[in-house]
């Protein structure tokens, strides 16, 4: 079944540390570090040079349905996008998928999990017993654990991008992380 539309922009959800919210022109800079960051780019297909990033991003980068920019204390830490899977891989085409990237500096402090667990509960509220995917590499140990926090469960694995790529569903459940 094919992932509905959600309404867009949401008003911002708000955690115990962090803002999820549409993306503003101060994230410029935030964006590209992200995105430049080898350490980011390890297990998404690489990481992009600063000046393609400078050339190719727009003055607000990100803003598009499905993308939140995570805010901590007023800056931009990451992002979370709940969309409809665009078939990078066909096993996740046309069903709400979960992405996350962030900085490395904010690796290791709960935010990815904080800031995912309230963009699930969002789109739960928003639609009902709608199932979500994830699809990450098995090498990715932290993006694993994540899932498993988040409460996804193996639906199957495949080869794809020269790695073993794992593909979890997750399902509204009223007891998460």
């Amino acid at each position: 079944m094919a992932a509905p539309a959600l309404p867009w922009p949401p008003a911002p959800i708000r955690t115990e540390r962090l803002v999820l919210r549409e993306s503003e022109a101060r994230d410029r800079a935030a964006f590209i570090e992200m995105l430049a960051s080898p350490e980011v780019g390890t297990y998404v297909g690489g990481h992009r040079t600063r000046d393609e990033l400078e050339r190719a991003l727009p003055a607000v980068p990100g803003r598009r349905p499905g993308l939140f920019t995570v805010d901590l204390d007023g800056a931009m830490i990451g992002t979370v996008t709940l969309e409809k899977a665009t078939g990078h891989f066909p096993q996740a085409a046309g069903r709400a998928e979960l992405g996350y990237l962030f900085l490395p500096q904010a690796w290791g402090s709960g935010y990815a999990a904080e800031a995912c667990a309230a963009a699930l509960d969002w789109f739960a509220s928003v639609l009902p017993g709608e199932p979500v995917v994830l699809a990450t590499q098995t090498a990715n140990a932290r993006s694993m654990r994540l899932a498993a926090k988040l409460g996804f469960v193996e639906a199957e694995r495949f080869e794809a991008y020269g790695a073993e790529q794992w593909l979890g569903e997750w399902s509204p459940t009223p007891h998460r992380a």
